[in-house]
């Protein structure tokens, strides 16, 4: 079962970029909803691959992402983490937005992660 101390070392290893402890905590067939793109869910990525190779790309977008004041919630199979992502992105470009992370779990690891974030202009 996933605990809130779980979710707080998932934040852990996003801040350090370590995308192989972040997968091991999610299942091989996880999906990553993405808090905007063309669809009304976002952009959605599908399988272990699809969603590793997603998670690098916003280490490339936003060098140094960092999610602070993190805040966690477990219910059953049921998670959230909220957060304010702080960085600068590759053009220099500073970011300061709240989000959160809508989870649904299996068994002791995250198989769907659905951010969320406020739309700053």
């Amino acid at each position: 079962m996933v605990t809130i101390e779980m979710l707080q070392s998932y934040g852990d290893a996003w801040n350090r970029h370590d995308v192989d402890a972040i997968m091991t905590m999610m299942t091989p067939d996880c999906e990553f909803m993405t808090g905007g793109g063309p669809e009304v869910e976002g952009a959605r990525f599908e399988g272990a691959g699809a969603v590793r190779e997603r998670f690098i790309e916003v280490w490339t977008w936003i060098p140094d992402v960092q999610f602070e004041n993190p805040r966690h919630f477990v219910s059953g199979d049921r998670g959230l983490s909220q957060w304010t992502l702080k960085g600068r992105r590759n053009d220099g470009e500073p970011m300061e937005v709240a989000g959160c992370d809508l989870f649904t779990f299996r068994g002791d690891r995250i198989a769907v992660k659905d951010s969320y974030l406020k739309n700053r202009r």
